[in-house]
């Protein structure tokens, strides 16, 4: 699947018709029927214009995801406004607070697969929305004890992404892979492209052996920095090393560990000796991994109730709030069910 999001700021309503247009395009190539198409349209344009009208503007966020199986748009719509105080209430068909008819929230929830929002009084809001190529498809089941989420974006005036993220599973567990090549552009995406091939093939349960393969195996490329995380099921623990700032926590409760990575480039210069770090693997954790297109000065028990939401609303709003924009910027959610 492509794990990239297009993004557009909506600051008036001169983009609007544009965005409706890719979004419709983009629905029919992907399979979707003329109907389903319509009702995609009818997504699009209350997300929109519920964005210049209650909030003010913000971001818009979409990408098509496809496989044998399952044809489906997912979209972020992103905002700084007021917020609301009663998400549940708002989504009720017929609630208005502009003297309208207020079937525009009801409307997506019926039209989408999966919808989804998360606000705060002054803080702006989150929604989520997935829509299948079926309006009946339902949500995809997630893995069966790892719920993830990514959400990735392209440097400004890019067509491709530098950033990117790989996740393996096997009987015995799972490896979670998160690259950053140098800089941005097509030399950054094939460096991390490279890296990914080399994870595929490695057959190694120790993060940092994994990163000593990739060093080996992308030294043509311009270089990358990464982190590795491996599940293992039977031991229950997290194996765990890094090269270079992709920043890596874990959340359970209250309590939260960042995992410092070690100085260097994969594929250029890389410390003698790398060790991995190994914590208990456990219900209810939170994992969170993002390249240095974010900030890392954030904390997750700073926002109401966050780690009640899903792993696509968690990343949102950290992306909402710690967005640099000088890079690609590609943040992965999971949780431990």
């Amino acid at each position: 699947m492509d794990s990239t999001f297009s993004s557009y700021k909506i600051e008036d309503r001169s983009l609007i018709a544009f965005i409706k247009r890719e979004i419709h395009n983009l629905a029919i190539q992907s399979g979707f029927t003329t109907h389903r198409a319509a009702e995609t349209d009818i997504i699009v344009a209350e997300l929109t214009s519920n964005l210049i009208k209650y909030a003010g503007g913000g971001e818009f966020l979409y990408r098509c995801c496809k496989d044998e199986k399952h044809k489906e748009i997912e979209i972020f719509c992103i905002d700084n406004g007021v917020g609301i105080d009663n998400v549940v209430k708002i989504m009720r068909d017929g609630y208005s607070t502009s003297n309208t008819l207020g079937e525009g929230l009801g409307a997506i929830k019926r039209l989408s697969n999966d919808f989804q929002m998360y606000s705060i009084k002054n803080w702006g809001t989150v929604q989520y929305i997935k829509i299948g190529e079926k309006a009946d498809a339902g949500i995809v089941p997630a893995a069966p004890v790892f719920n993830h989420a990514v959400l990735s974006v392209n440097y400004p005036g890019e067509n491709v992404c530098g950033d990117a993220y790989h996740i393996k599973y096997s009987e015995d567990g799972f490896k979670i892979f998160v690259g950053d090549g140098l800089g941005h552009g097509v030399n950054a995406h094939d460096a991390v492209q490279m890296a990914i091939k080399v994870f595929e093939r490695s057959t190694s349960s120790d993060a940092g052996t994994i990163l000593k393969e990739m060093h080996e195996g992308v030294k043509k490329t311009r270089g990358l920095v990464a982190t590795v995380a491996v599940v293992d099921y039977k031991a229950q623990t997290w194996n765990i090393c890094g090269i270079g700032n992709i920043n890596t926590r874990i959340y359970r409760g209250l309590e939260n560990k960042t995992y410092t990575p070690y100085n260097g480039i994969i594929g250029l210069n890389v410390p003698r000796t790398i060790s991995s770090t190994i914590v208990p693997y456990l219900k209810h954790q939170i994992i969170i991994m993002h390249s240095d297109g974010l900030r890392t000065r954030w904390n997750l028990n700073d926002m109401m109730s966050i780690i009640k939401q899903s792993p696509g609303v968690i990343a949102a709003s950290l992306y909402k709030d710690n967005l640099r924009g000088t890079d690609d910027a590609t943040i992965l959610v999971g949780k431990i069910n």
